[in-house]
């Protein structure tokens, strides 16, 4: 698979940056990642996508190359500076059919963009996006208040991650099949170690700074379930089996408030992508083109 980077200075004043394929005719799928990795991490799900689709690969503030921008924008602004960048960057691609696919937070994002430009995308999969309940924003909105919301359980785990090893083999030894990467294949935990790390003059480190993914763990998208009930491109929502509670519980909540929206549950956990890539393009190739 062919990737080619692209760049967009934001006019949040920072560079967003990404990749993409060489524009081929084919439909092109708009892809953002989950909180702490970037696009590529994704690659043995994406280069079977590739197949299907060109890809435009947007990796979000403070993620993968794109720069840590100082104080974290927010998810909303995220949204909307997702938008700003394909905009400037979707013209190559001419006028061909745009779905749209994300996972976790950047699941989140894709549902906040469809809510924004309802006409962009034909069709949209969010992977296990992080659709917090009414509840837990109103949690979250109190702990903004108070000051409390740093001390979030994520983001406080996040804030403790180690986030430099002196070379690549190290950081492997010391993450393989442990804590969010256990029962990753191993072509989708090589490109984390791959794709997630950056060389520094004696070490490798993190490109996702453990502050700005406790950034995001400690923060909300403001006006959620309002963005969520004006979503009228046809979208599906895959959910793991074993993933948070309230991901499933939120998915079916706006499933039966929403008929553009549907759902399917598969095996894995939160990160069921990197587990099973095949059967997942697999899913969201015909979710997307109708082929099943």
């Amino acid at each position: 698979m062919q990737l080619i980077q692209w760049s967009h200075e934001s006019s949040a004043g920072f560079t967003l940056r990404g990749w993409h394929t060489p524009p081929s005719g084919k439909p092109v799928l708009h892809f953002i990642h989950g909180n702490g990795y970037c696009g590529r991490v994704y690659e043995p799900m994406l280069e079977l996508l590739a197949a299907d689709f060109d890809l435009w690969l947007c990796d979000v503030q403070g993620h993968g190359d794109s720069d840590h921008g100082g104080r974290f924008h927010g998810w909303n602004r995220s949204a909307e500076l997702a938008l700003e960048a394909f905009a400037v960057g979707s013209p190559m691609f001419a006028d061909v059919e745009r779905y749209a696919v994300g996972h976790s937070f950047g699941g989140v994002l894709t549902s906040l963009m469809l809510a924004q430009q309802p006409q962009l995308f034909k069709r949209a999969v969010l992977l296990d996006p992080v659709l917090f309940s009414k509840a837990m924003i109103g949690v979250m909105a109190l702990s903004d208040v108070t000051g409390l919301s740093k001390r979030h359980g994520q983001a406080t785990r996040a804030l403790k991650r180690r986030s430099t090893w002196p070379d690549r083999d190290a950081a492997y030894a010391s993450l393989h099949n442990r804590g969010m990467f256990r029962g990753w294949t191993e072509p989708a935990f090589l490109a984390y170690i791959n794709h997630a790390l950056k060389d520094t003059d004696n070490a490798v480190e993190l490109k996702c700074r453990p502050s700005r993914e406790a950034d995001i763990f400690g923060s909300y998208p403001r006006r959620l379930w309002p963005s969520l009930a004006r979503v009228i491109t046809p979208t599906q929502v895959i959910v793991g089996q074993n993933t948070y509670p309230f991901v499933a519980k939120s998915v079916a909540r706006w499933c039966a408030s929403n008929a553009h929206v549907s759902a399917h549950t598969v095996p894995g956990g939160h990160c069921f992508m990197q587990e099973q890539p095949e059967n997942t393009a697999a899913r969201v190739t015909a979710a997307l083109l109708g082929n099943s």
